[in-house]
């Protein structure tokens, strides 16, 4: 019974005492941790990968995955980069890059929901078109972006809140919405838990799935935005390995890499993690390409932990 309880409080809590005890870690051995310019860093940082983990979220949840997302940012990036230097508003570049996005997550879902290809392939392969039209569209060259109500959706704040933060919120507050309360986050978790199933209860599994990956691809559009916005420029190479933050935080996060089993808080705990480790390992000197090795560990542990926990608590 004792250890009922252990593992129960370890499902609800754990993530959060994994923050606590980085963010009392990191507080003693650096300084700079507690800075007020390495928290806005931090936020902005986590602010991109909050926003596609939060899509991935509903991809998984579904049974499936998405690859395609970095790729999909350097879409939006570009396309909105060349409108907004070739003299147009910036509402209307937004809007057509982010527009792009949302196409490219509407022919993944056609193919996965339809054709009956598997996510993996039907992603990898919307991978390569989308970082090659990033390509052939900008001719292999960056924007340069210097207007200001753009730059400021990166850079600039709102009573005293970084904007991409903001987003964030409204992202993820949206989301909640969705899953927790609408017809469609239930029958997101429902194709994910059983999809015959659902499919013999009369649910139109197909467009649940679909609508997904266009979510995703939605999200992916809006945190390329802030990105381009954050670095000033449009780069048909941007989000190069930004799926993998985002599947790691929805992994560590506790969602069930098979679906139907998951909640976004756990998404949200699982992004300020990867946030976090990636900043930490940032002010310790550790090189960039150790700090991968330790994201693929971390994820790895954390699956393993999910499965034992829920394992001991059925």
């Amino acid at each position: 019974m004792e250890r009922v309880k252990v593992v129960n409080l370890v499902q609800r809590f754990g993530l959060l005492m994994i923050i606590v005890i980085m963010v009392a870690g990191m507080s003693i051995v650096s300084p700079v941790f507690f800075t007020a310019g390495n928290i806005v860093n931090v936020i902005r940082q986590i602010s991109i990968n909050g926003i596609l983990a939060t899509g991935m979220t509903f991809v998984i949840l579904t049974g499936g995955i998405d690859l395609s997302i970095g790729s999909l940012m350097a879409v939006t990036g570009v396309i909105t980069g060349s409108l907004l230097v070739d003299g147009y508003p910036t509402f209307v570049a937004i809007l057509a890059g982010v527009a792009a996005s949302v196409a490219f997550g509407f022919f993944n879902g056609v193919l996965i929901a339809y054709c009956n290809l598997p996510p993996f392939i039907a992603t990898l392969a919307s991978t390569t078109i989308g970082r090659g039209f990033a390509l052939v569209y900008s001719d292999g060259k960056p924007y340069t972006l210097t207007t200001p109500e753009f730059l400021a959706i990166g850079k600039g704040t709102s009573l005293g809140v970084p904007n991409p933060i903001w987003l964030l919120l409204v992202v993820v507050i949206l989301a909640s919405i969705i899953l927790n309360i609408s017809k469609f986050g239930r029958y997101v978790y429902a194709v994910g838990g059983n999809e015959n199933a659902t499919k013999l209860s009369g649910v139109k599994t197909r467009m649940v799935k679909m609508f997904a990956y266009v979510i995703t691809g939605l999200l992916a559009g809006v945190a390329a935005v802030v990105l381009a916005a954050r670095i000033s420029s449009g780069q048909p190479t941007a989000g190069d390995g930004y799926e993998l933050d985002a599947i790691a935080a929805v992994a560590i996060g506790g969602t069930s890499m098979s679906g139907g089993i998951g909640r976004l808080s756990g998404t949200v705990m699982g992004f300020v993690i990867i946030g976090l480790l990636s900043n930490s390992l940032t002010l310790l000197n550790v090189s960039s390409f150790y700090q991968q090795i330790v994201k693929g560990f971390i994820i790895i542990i954390a699956v393993l932990i999910d499965q034992r926990t829920k394992g001991k608590s059925n």
